[in-house]
């Protein structure tokens, strides 16, 4: 299945989303938010198989410009985290892009490492959405949810329990933020699972905090699925 480009823009930053279309009439819109070395295969990959669902998915654009490597991508995310606004704008220029590339469906979110925290910050930011979904993906938040700013979407977050980016008094804060904010989550924790385990590519990043996990790759997206057709029944 060949991905329809999609250029939209943050501000005067030029940004291109990859959308896949379902065969038949969509049953949602489904925003895909990439890990921190943006649009790849993977990715890609996803937004087929979220269209195999019967979804619009599209893969948003973190920074308008390609990565050169992995190791080049964690300036690039750092810099556009610097600021929660900033991020928080760029990332809601994506789902207006799903948007307006499909209009009239309701949308959903999901992400992946960086991406799986700024499908959290869109439920934290009340951005009209049902679902947000984690994968390995950061708990934290400069501008946490509170009793004030409640959480609306269904949340489902994947977590591998050796991920030392998430180490587990990350995880028990995230709970009592969600709880603060009344949201309406769903937490999976995979026991001996590490950063990055939906990622086959994982093991050749050289990196000692990732690693991919056939069946916690298998299991989350089950549940992802499964929480989908609850939701878009």
């Amino acid at each position: 299945m060949s991905l329809e480009r999609i250029d939209y823009a943050h501000g005067d930053v030029a940004l291109t989303g990859w959308l896949a279309r379902p065969e038949g009439t969509p049953r949602g819109a489904i925003l895909i938010l990439p890990t921190i070395a943006n649009v790849n295969a993977g990715m890609e990959q996803r937004a087929r198989m979220l269209a195999d669902q019967g979804f619009v998915a599209m893969v948003a654009d973190f920074y308008g410009e390609p990565v050169e490597s992995f190791e080049a991508s964690f300036p690039l995310g750092n810099a556009l985290r610097a600021d929660v606004d900033h991020y928080r704008a760029r990332i809601t220029a994506g789902l207006d892009a799903l948007a307006k590339a499909a209009p009239e469906l309701t949308l959903s979110a999901i992400g992946y490492c960086m991406g799986g925290q700024a499908a959290l910050e869109l439920a934290r930011m009340g951005a009209p959405i049902v679902l947000a979904a984690s994968f390995h993906g950061l708990l934290t938040s400069d501008r946490p949810a509170t009793a004030e700013t409640p959480i609306k979407p269904r949340l489902l977050i994947c977590h591998g329990d050796a991920d030392p980016l998430v180490p587990r008094e990350q995880v028990l804060d995230f709970w009592k933020e969600m709880d603060a904010a009344s949201g309406n989550w769903h937490f999976h924790a995979y026991a001996g699972v590490k950063h990055g385990f939906t990622d086959p590519d994982s093991e050749a990043r050289g990196k000692d905090f990732l690693g991919y996990n056939a069946s916690a790759d298998r299991q989350s997206w089950l549940a992802l699925t499964a929480l989908l057709d609850e939701i878009y029944s």
